[in-house]
């Protein structure tokens, strides 16, 4: 037995539909998810319903009493909407935003990571060069440590030299964390030597340095020294990563354990880890090897035979950030294999290696209207200090090309391009070729090993390899 009333319901909306024309439009919950009911609906429905209580004759022009208080009801209305909207896009992890992510990212185990902090400090060269060093140069990523063991890394080259003997550079917290943010005036919080590792004289980053240390007899301290004054603090270590890259770790977490992006994820999350690749040749493809796509199906095995006598179950190949320090019992290897301790299965052990940088250098010369550049020879000009500051800036816009770029991704030069002519001044690139060079500090000098590609050719890498921006103005002259 149907019930009069709610009879009655149906057929008024139904006839309020069909007064305002607006039937077709959906809302609520749809195919594309959920789609509030428009402001235009709400006043149109509230217009046509007076109407039927009222007659036809009701006035319902604009400045009209009922109109505005029918205007004003639909606003309330479409902020219940609109509240309904984000009640259901705060449910799942492709649309959440704010706090609603990062509820759902606590529910998936990975809470939602904090930042490095942040800050500038002061370097002061305090001694002499040796005869033929010209300058020296402090690489990015080279650590620095506070008394308390708090580490902090340079964001930036610095270059010191008898004309200019201190420079105000950038540096970023290595750990990141509240925890992390350095107020010199605390004890134990400020930065006042350098990182022994890094001194090293095979592969350290700051080798140059050490180098000169030893020759003087005296701390490297003696030679640089780090000059973090009372107002110098790094701060920004309480913020924690923005929506979408946040989205973009839970959209890649697992739903399970013992799985290749358990292990992935789980890694990546590591301090010092830019990028990293898993691979498991006894359960894929292995597709480095040459004859892959050069062979007949069944003629050979798509990947090598298991080696019985090895330890090793599957391969982590990783890719550090530019402050990371590969060995030691506290350096990058240690912490990631650490972390696979706890999701590798039984008897399966992983071979962490480092990945096989290639970096990445461009030459071209550029073209520049409405910079103010000293008058003189062409010479003059490239080697001015203005000019000095626009390839500085170039070779930021540069390094942050490279460090979107994941395992064998190809370096574009239409890219490179792209991203020069969004510097203000910047007018033109001729002739921009990329260098491929060993990943290493351009002062090391070694010029027979860069090799120059022909002009528009993209840079491919090998699906082992990862892109590094190599931080040398020599190849950019300005015109």
């Amino acid at each position: 037995m149907s019930d009069p009333f709610s009879d009655g319901i149906a057929a008024e909306i139904v006839a309020l539909e069909a007064l305002t024309d607006l039937a077709s439009a959906p809302y609520g919950l749809t195919e594309n998810g959920f789609l509030p009911k428009p402001y235009a609906r709400l006043v149109a429905e509230g217009m046509a319903l007076a109407r039927q209580i009222f007659g036809p004759a009701l006035d319902l022009e604009k400045g009209s009493v009922i109109r505005k208080l029918l205007e004003l009801s639909a606003l309330e209305d479409a902020r219940t909407w609109a509240a309904l909207g984000r009640v259901y896009d705060n449910s799942f992890v492709t649309t959440a935003a704010a706090t609603a992510l990062t509820a759902l990212g606590a529910e998936l185990g990975l809470p939602r990571p904090f930042l490095e902090a942040e800050g500038r400090i002061t370097l002061a060269l305090v001694a002499a060069l040796p005869a033929g060093s010209a300058e020296l140069v402090l690489p990015e990523g080279a650590r620095m440590l506070s008394e308390g063991g708090h580490h902090a890394a340079l964001a930036e080259r610095v270059r010191l030299s008898a004309t200019a003997k201190t420079a105000t550079v950038k540096v970023r917290a290595f750990w990141p964390g509240p925890e992390h943010n350095l107020d010199p005036a605390q004890p134990g919080q400020k930065l006042t030597r350098w990182n022994p590792m890094d001194l090293d004289a095979a592969d350290g980053k700051l080798a140059q340095l050490g180098q000169i240390a030893r020759a003087l007899g005296v701390a490297p301290e003696a030679v640089v020294s780090i000059q973090q004054g009372a107002d110098q603090k790094l701060t920004g270590g309480d913020l924690t990563w923005d929506d979408e890259r946040y989205r973009r770790l839970l959209l890649g977490a697992p739903r399970s354990l013992w799985t290749q992006d358990a292990i992935r994820t789980a890694v990546s999350l590591v301090p010092g880890v830019r990028s990293v690749l898993v691979k498991d040749l006894y359960g894929g493809l292995d597709i480095e090897r040459a004859l892959f796509g050069n062979m007949t199906f069944l003629e050979r095995v798509f990947a090598p035979q298991r080696d019985l006598g090895s330890t090793f179950g599957f391969t982590l190949i990783v890719a550090p950030t530019a402050s990371a320090i590969w060995g030691g019992a506290d350096g990058l290897e240690a912490n990631i294999r650490e972390v696979v301790e706890d999701l590798r299965p039984i008897g399966v052990a992983p071979d962490i290696i480092r990945a096989n940088e290639v970096g990445i250098g461009v030459s071209a010369e550029i073209v520049v209207r409405g910079l103010p550049f000293a008058a003189g020879t062409p010479a003059t000009v490239d080697g001015s200090a203005a000019a000095m500051a626009l390839k500085s800036r170039l070779l930021i816009r540069l390094g942050r090309y490279i460090e979107t770029l994941d395992f064998g991704d190809p370096v574009r030069p239409a890219q490179i391009i792209a991203a020069f002519l969004r510097e203000p001044g910047v007018e033109d690139l001729r002739n921009l070729r990329l260098l491929r060079s060993p990943a290493s500090d351009p002062s090391e000098g070694r010029p027979d090993q860069t090799e120059v590609l022909a002009m528009g050719d993209n840079l491919i890498l090998r699906a082992d390899e990862i892109a590094v921006a190599i931080d040398d103005p020599r190849y950019l002259r300005i015109v």
